[in-house]
This record gives C-alpha cells, sequence and structure tokens, in this order.
C-alpha cells in the first residue's frame, strides 16, 4: 500500500465537491488511514498479494456446479476456522457463514460476502492454466477473485487485531449464479433479521461498483397438443408452430432504453422427428429491467402475446387441443441505492484513496446485493481487484494488476460502514425494525 504520507495525501484530493456533502465520513476516512492498526493491515494485503493469487486458484480448481458447492464450502469453512472463526459453520442453505463481532452489542451489522458457485456443470475441466501472466479457467474471475479477495480482506484484520464497533458477518454465499435464483442470499436474509447494510465483492474492477439492482423474471413455457403424423393427420396444431408464433411475437416487442429493460428467447426445443407434428415444444425466456415497474409491464405484455399464439395456432386447425404451460423458474428483484446513501459514500472515498483519485462510477448489474436492495437495505457490489473477461466461458480469464487493492477497498468501506473501537464511528444506521 505505500507508507503512511502517500495514503493520507490522497486525502487532500478528497475535498471535492463530490465528497463535500458529508464532511463527517472525510474525517472517518482520515482517521482509519491515521491509524496504525489499519495502515499495517493495508500494507499486510499487499504482501499477501501473492498468496491470494494462489489461494484463488485453488478455490477454482474445486467445482462449484449450480446447486453442488458443497465441496468448495467445506474448504471455505475450513479456511474461515483456520483464520480465526471457529464457531463457523454451513447453515441449511449451504452458505458458509462466520461472525465478527464489534463492540457494538451486535450492531450496526454488516454483511461481507462473495458467491461459492459458478455457471459451470459437473465435468467441465477448471483447471488453471498460466500464460504470460494471465490466468485461464473457468469461473478464476466469478467469483474465485471475490473469495480470494474476503479472506485475505478477513486475514489482515484478524492478524492486526482490529476492532470493530459494528459486527462484520463474512459469507461465502450459494446459488448467485443463473438459476440458482440467489436462493443462498435470500435464505440469509430470511435467517438474520438484523442485518444493516451488505457488501458483495464479485467481479474486478475497483472503480466500477453497483447500486443499481438488475431485477429480472425468468420463465419456461411448454407447449403441449395431440401431435401426429406429418401427412396422415394434416391438420392438427403443432406445439412447434404454436411456439414459433410466440417467438415471432416477442421477438417485436418494444423497450425502453432506460430504465433499461430487456428480453430474450434464451432457449429452445421439442419435437420428435421431422414428419411428426409436434406433441411438445419448450422454450425458456428472460426479462430483465433496472425497474421493476417495467419488469412487470414487460412480463405482462410477453405473457399475454405467448397466450395469443396458442390461441392463433387453435384457430388456424379449428382445434382447442393446443395449450401452454408457464413456469416462473427465476426471480430477481429490482433495487436501487441512492447515491448520498454512507454505503456509497463510503465507496467513493475508499476508492479514490486506495486508488489515488480514481472515482468510482456506478452501474447496474444483476448480483447477491439485489435481494439487499429490493428490501431496502443499503447494499453495494464492489470488485475484488485485477482484471479478467470473458465471464462464464470455458476461456474466463484473469490477470493480477493491482489485485491487492481488491480487498484494501473492501477494508476501508467496511470499516467506515461499522466503524472502528475508540477511533471512527459507525457511518452505518441501524435500521429500524431490524431484530
Amino acid at each position: 500500500m505505500g507508507s503512511k504520507p502517500s495514503i493520507v495525501a490522497a486525502l487532500v484530493l478528497l475535498v471535492t465537491p463530490a465528497f463535500a456533502q458529508t464532511p463527517s465520513m472525510d474525517t472517518s476516512l482520515e482517521a482509519l488511514l491515521a491509524h496504525p492498526g489499519i495502515i499495517k493491515a493495508l500494507d499486510d494485503i499487499k504482501s499477501d498479494d501473492a498468496r491470494a493469487l494462489e489461494e484463488q486458484k485453488r478455490i477454482t480448481e474445486i467445482p462449484a456446479p449450480p446447486f453442488k458447492e458443497k465441496v468448495r464450502a467445506e474448504y471455505y469453512l475450513k479456511r474461515m476456522q483456520e483464520l480465526g472463526f471457529k464457531d463457523a459453520s454451513i447453515d441449511n442453505e449451504g452458505n458458509v457463514v462466520a461472525l465478527r463481532r464489534g463492540s457494538g452489542g451486535g450492531r450496526p451489522k454488516l454483511v461481507v460476502s462473495a458467491h461459492l458457485d459458478t455457471v459451470f456443470a459437473e465435468g467441465v475441466d477448471v483447471t488453471v492454466k498460466e500464460k504470460d501472466g494471465v490466468f485461464n479457467a473457468p469461473g478464476i474471475g466469478d467469483d474465485s477473485r471475490g473469495l480470494a479477495a474476503l479472506l485475505s480482506m478477513v486475514k489482515a484484520m484478524n492478524e492486526n487485531a482490529i476492532a470493530t464497533v459494528g459486527d462484520l458477518l463474512v459469507v461465502g454465499t450459494v446459488g448467485e449464479e443463473e438459476l440458482g435464483n440467489l436462493r443462498g442470499v435470500k435464505a440469509l436474509f430470511r435467517d438474520h433479521k438484523d442485518i444493516d447494510g451488505f457488501i458483495s465483492i464479485d467481479g474486478t474492477s475497483i472503480s466500477r461498483a453497483v447500486n443499481l439492482s438488475t431485477g429480472s423474471h425468468r420463465y419456461e413455457m411448454i407447449f403441449r397438443g395431440p401431435g401426429g403424423h406429418s401427412f396422415q393427420e394434416f391438420g392438427l396444431p403443432s406445439a412447434i408452430h404454436a411456439m414459433g408464433r410466440a417467438i415471432a411475437k416477442i421477438s417485436e416487442l418494444q423497450t425502453l432504453s432506460e430504465p433499461k429493460t430487456t428480453f430474450t428467447v434464451g432457449t429452445v426445443s421439442g419435437g420428435t422427428s421431422v414428419n411428426a407434428i409436434a406433441s411438445e415444444a419448450r422454450m425458456a425466456v428472460d426479462m430483465r429491467s433496472n425497474s421493476t415497474a417495467e419488469l412487470l409491464k414487460l412480463e405482462e405484455r410477453l405473457l399475454d402475446l405467448v397466450k395469443q399464439a396458442v390461441a392463433e395456432e387453435n384457430a388456424r386447425w379449428k382445434s382447442d387441443k393446443m395449450t401452454v404451460e408457464i413456469k416462473l423458474i427465476g426471480d430477481r428483484p429490482a433495487g436501487r441505492v441512492d447515491l448520498d446513501s454512507p454505503i456509497i459514500q463510503a465507496t467513493q472515498r475508499a476508492v479514490f484513496a486506495i486508488t489515488r483519485g480514481r472515482k468510482a462510477t456506478f452501474a447496474g448489474s444483476s448480483t447477491d446485493s439485489n435481494i439487499a436492495m429490493s428490501l431496502g437495505i443499503p447494499a453495494v457490489t464492489l470488485g475484488g481487484g485485477g482484471e479478467g473477461g470473458n465471464w462464464h466461458s470455458r476461456n474466463e480469464w484473469y490477470k493480477p494488476v493491482d489485485a491487492w487493492m481488491g480487498p484494501q477497498n473492501a477494508l476501508l468501506t467496511a470499516l467506515m460502514l461499522v466503524g472502528v473501537d475508540r477511533a471512527v464511528r459507525p457511518a452505518l444506521q441501524v435500521r429500524q425494525g431490524g431484530k
């Protein structure tokens, strides 16, 4: 991280209109960066960079397919215990959960998390390969980097005996990806009613943070008809034709660019042979929006078009035999955190200080933070550090460029929120009604 004078020097730049609205937050950051234990923790994180990369590679090579994260969770639990969390455990949903108590009687309580699961099915080769300083493997960035960064942050805190005011709930979540449907973090908020704030470490970029959760609804639609021989029983409705009518209608939908609202028919299947009228066909549809209201409008229009397509296929053949079963298979709520929220203000300052002057940019995405944001709980998703790309592909890559900045940023952000004993008051407010 550099010497104390160079860290504190970054604060001079913080006196700008962008940050002037909350001078107490500036004071808190200055106090943190003058605290000997925290200066040492930040330096230790940088010194820990090579070990953290090896940890990241080790995590990557433990398969964690959707709904089968157990082996990786057990490894992560062991690492938590080695770092001093003797009562760390795996909850009923499969999350790894460890509580780091503060001096404030349990509040405020801040979750700092990363997700255990990947999008890759069983059998996919997850061996990490390196060439010219670039590491390739499925899931090496998403979210093995986040998991490694979280452990590096906790290691530095524990080894430097940093005592917080609020509690930190350190979590490795399951079910963040695709049809996991955020099941891990949903269970976390179901079982812990006293959470006051939430940080997810996901992705790599330090200067890009997520304060807007993209909501999504996903449906499987199963078209069913009588089926029959293409020649002998010509005149019967076809499940594939009905599905084709639906797809054609869906493709003509118009959506807003702001708030961004999207749709796609992602997968299709059906039929048994070229000379058979299909008795069954399936498609999966993804709808997303940064606005719950727009997502619901799109959903209503799209579902109505599907029903119209079925009616038209029946009318074409003077039949009533074609039906469609519509099944909700994914539900991620939308939400947002305002830029004047303490969690966003803390993020801005941490990014600025750690990077020596880069300003944080805020955007929308679908992450574990969706659930907190939808509940009105302050949340942000931070990058784990380094560079990466080809997300969700077998050619996913990671390059450890200034990677230590990820856990440093998470540490500073978290400490501004939960406070440090006898040094900094918590900026995170205790949520009314939380028990």
